[in-house]
């Protein structure tokens, strides 16, 4: 690479499940960094993070929030993500424009497993990244059985950096393995040094030859030197640590309390030592880009009450300035973000993290460039929704405006869809969970003024007929003054095979019906079909129009479609009309010791199990395939999180229409005619 990246500066991600204290975490990096001069707190919501009216409503990071600090000469950016699973796609698109990532979890070892989607994440990107267990003033387990459970759920050799001190279960101090230096914390200051607590020298030895033979498998160098006993030199482990971490080979957990900044300045300093350099990220993602035009990419977008659209985006190479056009629009100011707070730049460097102002047309993860690139920079894979609700303006006069606020609404968050269902003509918004729409249903109301009223969403289920019926006779006959209407049909029905859909022909001899009318015959079946006599579209119907008659100055194209009509409603109540409801064949992805939970909920829902497997690269976790009815979809992926601590997924598409067995059939023909036709079905 030709530009020169801005020296001394990393872009930091702080990661993690849900309440292991990662916003805590980042007010922590503020304070001892100078910063800011007092912490805020979660409870009282005043962080610096969770800035968001919808975050401080629910004491929850619902999407990322970006502060930028200085230590020792070096300017950080630190990425507070959301840790809720609903929220994850904040996250992933986050993740793709930093140069570490900070793990952030609690020493309790049976939520650990919640950590598995977001480190295999991490390491299919190939994304250095370290963990801090916080909370050690609540631990009480052993140091190496929550070491031993965090390895059980990483891809990667985890490292003890540190051995915690610990008395009367209350962390007071720590080991620097590397330097085999112990210390001691205290209050609102750096630690002192102590005196080697000679009772931890058998733990600290072995977790020291532990982090060594780790290192040890990826530096022949410092393979042989402990094959013959040779003590290395410190700065040996510390340059095998920036390489191995810097290339994800390696994960070096460390341990402390975010809440009275224990163990932040020693990640802080791993962090200058050890993270990648913003040039080093660079060249891993830019290697197949040439030249020296400015390229960037977008990894948020928020729309603020005051300045409208910002996108806030990592610059890879080159500068941007004010009114830099990239991808044919002309960008506005330039911003670094703490918080919700803004401070106006004159430039961004490659290396940095800013916001960018009035990028109209742009979407989060697209690629920025000025100069038409050979290939797009790599972005999160999009996830897919998984739930859902049919949503409606309190005042019908808003209707007119929810197009275009659900397009900002997507444009901030790229996890939601919506769509204008065209068999139950519902506005039904897709998300990933319950809170996840609560949370798009808040902003509708704060930024938008638009509140909404939600239900469950219809299930559009189908009717088809069993058996066929012959010679059905259908005349309409009208006279009102003048021309009167004259239309007469036969018709023969059948059905057809599943998924046929419907067709008609005609096999009229000698022209009982003039061909100008046979159109209409077809437009009244139509009409017909797309409400039946249970209430629903008929589908997988052949229609025949076989003989007819008709009037020279009476009959029309309109008289034979009402004709066609009389004779479908006739003729399909004696064809055995039966309800169909859509069919959804499911992937799920869960670990393995909660795959035996994960059958008994599908077969519960009526599921029909195809199979279930391994899956080849995620050790411990299965996919198991199932056909599940669309009905018993809506909490679905609720209560599989409920089953799988969090993590359980699963990918879904439409597959076939099947019959609906005959008592519920006949509960949702009861719900239909008592309901206005919501037909949900759902248990």
């Amino acid at each position: 690479m030709n530009e020169k990246v801005k020296s001394g500066s990393r872009n930091v991600a702080i990661v993690g499940p849900y309440l292991s204290g990662k916003t805590t975490l980042m007010e922590s990096l503020l304070f001892v960094t100078g910063a800011i001069t007092r912490k805020g707190s979660v409870k009282d919501g005043n962080t610096v993070g969770d800035s968001a009216a919808e975050s401080r409503d629910r004491h929850m990071s619902v999407e990322v929030s970006t502060a930028s600090t200085e230590y020792n000469g070096t300017r950080f950016t630190f990425i507070d993500c959301p840790g809720s699973v609903e929220f994850a796609q904040e996250t992933y698109n986050a993740l793709m424009g930093v140069d570490a990532a900070i793990v952030v979890c609690e020493p309790i070892t049976d939520r650990v497993l919640t950590l598995a989607p977001l480190f295999k994440f991490l390491d299919d990107w190939e994304i250095p990244h370290l963990v801090f267990v916080n909370k050690m003033d609540r631990a009480n387990m052993n140091v190496l059985d929550t070491l031993h459970a965090l390895k059980a759920v990483s891809s990667r050799p985890l490292v003890a950096h540190q051995y915690p001190i610990i008395q009367a279960e209350q962390l007071i101090g720590f080991i620097d393995l590397v330097s085999e230096q112990a210390y001691k914390y205290h209050a609102g200051g750096p630690a002192d040094r102590i005196p080697f607590p000679e009772e931890l020298k058998e733990e600290e030895h072995m977790a020291r030859a532990e982090m060594l033979e780790a290192l040890a498998n990826f530096d022949d160098h410092l393979l042989e030197e402990l094959l013959e006993d040779i003590e290395p030199p410190q700065e040996e482990i510390l340059k095998d640590l920036k390489m191995e971490l810097g290339a994800d080979l390696v994960v070096p957990v460390f341990f402390g309390v975010a809440e009275q900044d224990y163990g932040v300045r020693p990640l802080l300093e791993a962090l200058l030592r050890e993270a990648p350099e913003p040039e080093t990220t660079a060249e891993r993602r830019l290697k197949t880009q040439k030249g020296n035009s400015p390229i960037a990419q977008v990894l948020k977008t928020y729309y603020t009450p005051q300045g409208g659209k910002l996108s806030l985006v990592r610059v890879w190479r080159g500068k941007l300035t004010d009114g830099i056009v990239l991808n044919g629009v002309r960008a506005g100011g330039l911003y670094r973000l703490m918080g919700q707070q803004q401070q106006q730049i004159n430039e961004a460097c490659a290396g940095e993290i800013v916001a960018v102002s009035r990028l109209e047309s742009i979407k989060t993860g697209d690629t920025l460039f000025c100069e038409q690139l050979t290939t797009a920079l790599p972005k999160a894979e999009q996830l897919e929704p998984v739930y859902a609700l049919a949503i409606t303006p309190e005042k019908r006069n808003d209707e007119v405006k929810l197009s275009s606020a659900i397009t900002k609404l997507l444009e901030e968050d790229c996890s939601l869809a919506w769509e204008q269902h065209g068999d139950t003509h519902e506005v039904i918004l897709w998300g990933q969970g319950e809170i996840h729409l609560q949370v798009a249903l808040d902003r509708l109301r704060r930024k938008y003024n638009l509140p909404m009223t939600t239900h469950l969403p219809q299930v559009p289920y189908k009717e088809t007929i069993r058996k066929p019926a012959s010679s059905i006779h259908g005349r309409y006959k009208h006279q009102s003054g003048g021309h009167g209407q004259f239309g007469d049909v036969y018709l023969d029905i059948k059905p057809l095979p599943r998924g046929e859909g419907f067709n008609f022909k005609e096999t009229i001899v000698g022209g009982v019906v003039p061909k100008q009318y046979i159109p209409g015959v077809e437009i009244g079946v139509r009409e017909f079909l797309s409400h039946g006599p249970l209430g629903f579209p008929v589908v997988d119907v052949a229609v025949t129009l076989t003989n007819g008659s008709y009037h020279t100055v009476d009959s029309s194209e309109q008289a034979f479609k009402q004709a066609a009509r009389l004779a479908m409603q006739t003729g399909i109540p004696k064809c055995e009309p039966t309800l169909l409801e859509p069919i959804i064949r499911v992937q799920v992805s869960t670990p393995s010791e909660f795959t035996a939970k994960v059958l008994q909920l599908v077969t519960g829902r009526r599921g029909q199990i195809l199979g279930y497997e391994g899956i080849h690269d995620w050790q411990g976790w299965d996919s198991v395939i199932a056909y599940l009815p669309q009905a018993e979809m809506q909490n679905f992926i609720v209560e599989l999180r409920s089953l799988t601590l969090g993590v359980g997924s699963f990918h879904w598409e439409y597959d076939h229409l099947q019959e609906v067995p005959d008592k519920i059939a006949d509960r949702i023909r009861t719900s239909s005619n008592g309901n206005g036709g919501n037909g949900n079905g759902n248990k």
